[in-house]
């Protein structure tokens, strides 16, 4: 008897992909979101989209924060937008060192996670350096996915997921 398939991970940004940065009718250019005033009164809440949850959960993959909002996600951003609680991914200590330069902070961890499983990394804040190192030392499929912050996820945005999802080999 053999098990089903892992499903692919996809590791998700809040500040950026699902709170979007950009004006709002009438407001000047907002700051990103920070945990510590990720209160009930957080402003910026109102932008989450509510129906955000259910096109993630569509995709089928074991969804993964990817975020400083850390356990807070869980607490805050997933019932805005029908999410459950979701694995938070552990950030390494900032003074561990020994990240070449150009690669976030966030990416090492990632790929250690993944353990060659297939992945997507949702973020706004992906760079060259981040393609580069994943292509050389995660041996699996990924897809690291530039979301526009002044924008956050879009229908093109899901698209692409999901084309990317559908492409993978079986198994």
């Amino acid at each position: 008897m053999t098990s089903a398939p892992e499903r692919p991970l996809l590791f998700l940004d809040v500040d950026g992909p699902l709170i979007p940065f950009g004006s709002s009718a009438g407001e000047k250019e907002a700051t990103a979101a920070s945990p510590p005033t990720a209160d009930r009164g957080n402003p910026l809440l109102a932008r989450l989209d509510p129906g955000t949850g259910a096109r993630l959960i569509a995709l089928n993959c074991r969804l993964v924060w990817a975020t400083t909002w850390m356990e807070e996600a869980n607490e805050v951003i997933a019932p805005r937008i029908g999410l459950p609680r979701l694995p938070v991914l552990e950030w390494p200590d900032a003074d561990a060192g020994g990240t070449p330069r150009g690669l976030h902070w966030k990416t090492r961890p990632m790929v250690e996670w993944a353990a060659g499983r297939p992945f997507l990394w949702v973020d706004d804040e992906i760079g060259a350096m981040d393609r580069h190192w994943v292509d050389a030392a995660h041996p699996g499929p990924s897809l690291l996915h530039q979301v526009d912050p002044a924008r956050g996820l879009q229908d093109a945005d899901f698209h692409a997921l999901a084309g990317w999802l559908d492409a993978l080999p079986p198994g």
